[in-house]
């Protein structure tokens, strides 16, 4: 296993401990499995009708996990990385782009959004109707 003197001389510096975990075990690491389930999550409501385009919309969801505001720290991994709030992405617009390829690509980057907000919102949804089932109304005195 090769780790740079860099690295190592870096976290030490930081006071944290360098964790070693293999790609196909991300146990090793707890927050590395909760972002690998929220971006599966993420793809299966993008790729929901097209299961094997996922890949196509990788960089959306890397997108969209970094520019989400976390319940725990109270702003986007983007945030708090680089200290600003991150870019927004325009709407497409037909005029504004004199290239056709980058027209067809902001457009179909548009239609992937409506689908995965809708889809996110039947998701919602459904996780809300099997939350409910569970939940019993409870009076104290």
């Amino acid at each position: 296993m090769f780790t740079s003197l860099f690295w190592k001389e870096l976290f030490k510096l930081h006071g944290t401990e360098l964790k070693f975990s293999s790609a196909y075990h991300p146990q090793t690491d707890g927050q590395t499995e909760i972002v690998n389930k929220c971006v599966e999550h993420y793809l299966r409501c993008f790729s929901g009708d097209k299961p094997k385009e996922w890949l196509r919309w990788l960089p959306l969801a890397e997108w969209w996990y970094n520019t989400n505001i976390h319940a725990s720290t109270k702003l986007s991994p983007f945030e708090a990385v680089y200290g600003y709030p991150p870019p927004l992405l325009l709407a497409h617009s037909p005029w504004t782009a004199a290239v056709q390829s980058v027209k067809d690509t902001l457009k179909s980057r548009d239609q992937i959004l409506c689908l995965l907000r809708g889809n996110l919102q039947v998701a919602q949804e459904r996780m809300k109707r099997f939350a409910y089932l569970k939940r019993i109304e409870r009076y104290f005195e």
